[in-house]
């Protein structure tokens, strides 16, 4: 079961699978899907669908900004990552390949810049350390000693 946009529900199950059983299953999880609807609702009246040209200029946005951030703090911490790509991942803000490629959601530019800076400096840590770990931390912690406070805006 899955709650999409709009928050609806999207339910998969095995083509064998009786209508019943279904049934059952999403009416055993019902306070489950109540609850993600809201969080769902919620999310998108803070951060509403934006439209194809809005899209693409936040695209635009992204990748200028994020390069340059990048290009600020990747020296600072002695990293070079392979490539830097923007996408619409929707839940996580930024990733590290295993070949210390680094992409960003084009929606980390709804946030402060504190709270870009930090997924720019989380993101380029994973290139010396591919984990969250005490040393991955310690990493960001040289770059942002109150690394904390700045990630807090990204969880709410």
């Amino acid at each position: 079961m899955e709650i999409g946009p709009g928050g609806k529900i999207l339910v998969r199950a095995p083509k064998k699978m009786s209508d019943k059983a279904i049934d059952d299953f999403v009416n055993k999880h019902s306070k489950w899907a109540e609850k993600h609807i809201q969080a769902v609702l919620k999310r998108e009246k803070k951060h509403p669908p934006l439209s194809p040209k809005d899209k693409k200029m936040q695209y635009a946005l992204a990748l200028e900004v994020l390069t340059n951030r990048v290009n600020y703090y990747a020296p600072l911490m002695g990293v070079t990552p392979t490539s830097i790509k923007i996408t619409g991942a929707e839940k996580r803000f930024g990733s590290c390949s295993g070949k210390n490629g680094i992409c960003f959601s084009y929606r980390l530019m709804e946030y402060s810049p504190k709270a870009i800076d930090y997924v720019v400096v989380h993101e380029l840590a994973h290139i010396k350390h591919k984990n969250h770990g005490l040393l991955f931390y310690k990493e960001i912690e040289k770059i942002i000693p109150d690394y904390k406070a700045w990630a807090k805006e990204l969880k709410k």
